[in-house]
């Protein structure tokens, strides 16, 4: 069960609405290498982790993903508020107001909609636990881009502190996949998946005896 703490992870206060700051950074809501596939991603992997501490590792950065989608939903939603259409027109930002106005859609800043195509759960440990590393690099990337093009102190800060938790959960992903290895007992532990074949590995064993 989720506890809402009705608080941002890392205070958003944007003084200067700026409508092109906002259709780039609105691919870490709705992108693909953005928050909401983060948290979608990790959440639904947690449920074929063989193993708890990686259950809870998925839970807990996946819980926090949600925070990090809640604060980009702030960021666009304060670069986009109190806009003229002058300054729509002006910002290139009316290929988007036609569809959505100013309300916050999960949407990559190419124009794509959100897709669960951005995502996988494969329901192997080593396949999942690679896809997350690569995952949060991915948006670490992102977000040294938006840094690039985003001068605004007020924009700049809370983008810095979510390339930092991404960073963070690079390393924790890698505390996990280092914890998956050392219990797989199999000399090749890409040929052994515990959430799936130690069941199968049972029955087979009790068919290769009826067969003897």
């Amino acid at each position: 069960m989720f506890q809402y703490e009705k608080k941002l992870q890392y205070p958003v206060n944007i003084k200067n609405p700026n409508p092109k700051y906002a259709q780039i950074i609105i691919s870490q809501f709705g992108g693909p290498d953005g928050e909401l596939a983060a948290s979608l991603r990790y959440l639904s992997q947690r449920f074929s982790m063989p193993y708890p501490e990686l259950k809870g590792l998925l839970t807990d950065i996946g819980t926090e993903e949600l925070a990090h989608l809640e604060m980009i939903g702030a960021i666009v939603y304060q670069l986009t508020r109190n806009l003229t259409i002058d300054e729509i027109k002006k910002s290139g930002f009316d290929t988007y107001f036609v569809d959505h106005t100013t309300g916050v859609y999960p949407v990559a800043a190419s124009g794509a909609p959100f897709t669960a195509a951005y995502l996988q759960s494969k329901g192997d440990v080593i396949t999942d636990l690679h896809e997350d590393l690569a995952a949060e690099q991915k948006a670490r990337t992102t977000y040294d881009n938006i840094l690039r093009l985003v001068d605004d102190p007020d924009v700049r800060e809370p983008i810095k502190f979510l390339r930092e938790r991404e960073i963070v959960h690079y390393q924790r992903f890698g505390e996990g996949l280092r914890l998956a290895t050392d219990k797989m007992n199999e000399k090749n532990f890409y040929a052994f998946n515990p959430s799936f074949d130690v069941q199968c590995n049972k029955n087979c064993f009790r068919r290769d005896n009826m067969k003897k």
